[in-house]
């Protein structure tokens, strides 16, 4: 198998249940909710994605094998724990740490459990009720970035207050400046 990845950096989380802590990303290459090309968008089952997923970036790469990928993971760090954050349109291994899934209206939803639930909000068809039961440690509603970002974060505040369950996530990478 060949692992194709877009970049590989070391940061801080900026989103979630992690916000703040040293991380290293390593993000693949490919969605299967969106090509990444924006003439694309139109027709993509996630229309509001702002992740550059598109080839191979100067500090990603193609890998031959997981423990090639591991060791150019561990020279950004030498971490020992594996989170990942997934649309949950396929089951996540059992050996991961940490399990985000951050569900997208009209794909299917299949990883109903984890560490937490990020849901960018609002989702027409896929609203905090629907994932209020399910297995997660955490959940968290996350403001829809874009050119309604106040009004999502408004819209945010008021559901989390009358449902306690949720609580806020921010981007903080993007507040802060860190890639």
């Amino acid at each position: 198998m060949t692992y194709t990845v877009k970049e590989i950096f070391y940061t801080l989380q900026g989103e979630g249940a992690q916000s703040g802590r040293a991380a290293v990303f390593c993000r693949f290459s490919g969605c299967n909710l969106w090509s990444g090309r924006e003439e694309d968008r139109s027709r993509a089952v996630c229309q509001f994605c702002d992740t550059d997923f598109v080839g191979v970036g100067p500090d990603g790469g193609r890998f031959t094998s997981a423990n090639e990928l591991a060791e150019a993971i561990d020279r950004c760090w030498g971490g020992d724990e594996v989170a990942v954050e997934t649309n949950g349109t396929r089951p996540a291994p059992a050996s991961l740490d940490w399990i985000c899934v951050s569900p997208k209206a009209g794909a299917p939803f299949v990883q109903k459990s984890g560490s937490e639930l990020k849901l960018v909000y609002p989702q027409a068809g896929a609203g905090p009720e629907n994932f209020a039961d399910l297995h997660f440690d955490h959940f968290f509603l996350q403001p829809m970035d874009g050119p309604d970002v106040v009004e999502n974060t408004e819209r945010a505040i008021a559901y989390i207050l009358a449902h306690p369950q949720w609580r806020l996530s921010l981007q903080t990478h993007k507040l802060v400046g860190v890639r």
